[in-house]
């Protein structure tokens, strides 16, 4: 059973105040974002962010010792990778996808692009066992590091009054969620014009650019914005007609093999990142439902400028490319085919120039304070 406590913060992250590590940590939320769902097993202390915040930055954690979770997603590009299309992991080996922001993800229902882990706790443990990624055999070497390391010792004590063999891959993942937990990010020129009153926060192209996202451009009806804040995500799948081409008309036998191996023990985490075709399922891996062919989550818009390419494969270099992809009902060409499973309120939207500029405009509008250099 999980229910919410005020938590989140003005900049990205450590604006935070001293309490004991029994008290839930309580900071004021940035303009335009409600407050951070935060589970009952796990609750937010000042120590488990502080470890979180560590073993989210510790490059031993993988096989080569190159590789940590900041790695793909670094501060200083918005929590991601960018401008990589998809991630590398260890000796550069790549997988299939396209990082997504650390920043607000825990607002999200589920994680990573396909939904597979239904919250931040039970993401933080996957890419260390991923062969593309930190590709570890096992949570062995962590746990060594962790319950002998002097700095490591202290911090899970004071996280978890935990020591020794007492210390599993549980307390590890709890505290990294933790740490992204506080990775809240809002203040953007948007949030101080919609929802701050300030009526100069935003250009008059931007403002422009809001009327289209609302109206002939029907954004809104998957990056959500409502009356007191905006996460810009429904948290829904869809088939977007991106990089299905390749699969569309293989998908029954692509299909059969996936489920036979699936049945089979074989790891979907790794079966995804591993294989381009395979990684096209989307949600349908994970749900085995026909309906989310190819189906992939919504991502927030916020500092969606600083966070290029875009789409779960990176295809779509800039804003403007990702306008006309949509402009065209799902296409990049005019003449692209599209697939049967694309969702179905994808359709050619009919903007003119400028409206495509504006909306470009409105986007660059959603980028926080702290990531506007």
């Amino acid at each position: 059973m999980r229910h919410s406590v005020v938590v989140s913060v003005v900049a990205v992250v450590f604006m935070l105040s001293v309490q004991a590590a029994v008290d839930p940590l309580t900071v004021k939320q940035p303009l335009g974002l409600p407050s951070v769902p935060i589970p009952q097993d796990n609750p937010l202390t000042k120590e488990k962010v502080e470890l979180g915040d560590k073993l989210f930055h510790d490059k031993r954690f993988s096989k080569t010792g190159e590789v940590s979770c900041a790695t793909c997603h670094a501060r200083e590009k918005a929590f991601t990778d960018s401008p990589l299309k998809v991630s590398e992991g260890i000796n550069k080996l790549t997988g299939t996808r396209n990082a997504p922001t650390v920043v607000n993800s825990a607002y999200m229902h589920t994680q990573f692009w396909d939904g597979r882990e239904s919250d931040l706790e039970g993401q933080a443990g996957q890419p260390f066992l991923n062969p593309v990624e930190m590709a570890l055999e096992d949570y062995e070497p962590i746990l060594k590091i962790v319950r002998t390391d002097p700095a490591y010792v202290e911090l899970f004590k004071g996280a978890f009054g935990k020591s020794g063999n007492d210390i599993t891959i549980k307390e590890v993942t709890q505290a990294i969620a933790s740490f992204e937990r506080t990775i809240v990010s809002g203040n953007s020129p948007f949030d101080r014009y919609l929802y701050g009153g300030d009526k100069k926060a935003m250009s008059e192209s931007a403002i422009r650019g809001l009327a289209v996202f609302n109206g002939q451009g029907r954004c809104v009806s998957c990056h959500t914005i409502e009356q007191t804040y905006a996460l810009f995500t429904d948290n829904r799948f869809h088939n977007l007609n991106v990089g299905f081409q390749r699969i569309d008309k293989d998908v029954k036998e692509l299909v059969t093999a996936f489920s036979k191996a699936k049945a089979a023990g074989t790891n979907v985490d790794i079966a995804v990142l591993s294989n381009k075709n395979t990684s096209e399922l989307g949600r349908f891996a994970i749900s085995d439902a026909w309906s989310d062919m190819g189906g992939f989550k919504t991502p927030t818009l916020r500092n969606i400028a600083k966070t290029a390419p875009y789409m779960h494969d990176g295809s779509l270099e800039t804003l403007e490319d990702v306008v006309n992809f949509y402009n065209n009902g799902g296409k990049v060409k005019e003449n692209d085919p599209v697939n049967g499973f694309q969702s179905g309120g994808i359709r050619p939207l009919d903007l003119s120039d400028r409206q495509k500029k504006d909306l470009v405009a409105f986007m660059e509008a959603l980028t926080s304070p702290e990531f506007e250099k």
